[in-house]
């Protein structure tokens, strides 16, 4: 899964941006976040599966890897004021994700194999029965759902 760092999100807007390596920015949506995970702050690493979609890349699972920078100091802190890192709802638990267990709750795996579905009757497929393979960053980032699916359910 791709790595970036949150560009800016608007925690009362619900979606944002993080930066992708190989592209141009993911749009993160509220729906995707971590369970408990209300907030993203500037400069926050987040590691993420995405699909192409009509506006551009969206994500489709995100995993917090930290709580942002550390404040500056000088009063000058993240935009709008928000510092300290994701914020977290009370009594939510964590995802998982580093112990070697599963990161995503069977729920989530349902959809994350409803959208790569999804992804692949309508962007993959169609170039194959056209005679063609899809272009090498969509192949990219499909393989990469892909693993991410097969590790889930080893």
């Amino acid at each position: 899964m791709p790595t970036g760092n949150v560009k800016w999100y608007d925690a009362d807007r619900g979606f944002g941006f993080v930066s992708n390596p190989d592209g141009e920015d993911v749009y993160v949506g509220a729906s995707v976040l971590p369970q408990g995970v209300t907030d993203l702050v500037r400069g926050q690493r987040l590691e993420y599966d995405f699909a192409e979609a009509k506006k551009g890349p969206q994500a489709l699972r995100v995993t917090v890897l930290d709580d942002g920078p550390a404040p500056r100091g000088d009063g000058r802190g993240d935009r709008g004021g928000r510092r300290g890192g994701a914020r977290r709802s009370e009594g939510a638990g964590g995802q998982g994700g580093h112990g070697g267990g599963p990161r995503y709750t069977a729920d989530q795996l349902h959809e994350l194999v409803q959208d790569t579905i999804t992804l692949l009757e309508g962007r993959v497929q169609p170039s194959l029965e056209s005679g063609r393979r899809p272009d090498r960053k969509e192949g990219r980032q499909v393989a990469e759902i892909l693993r991410t699916i097969a590790r889930e359910l080893e």
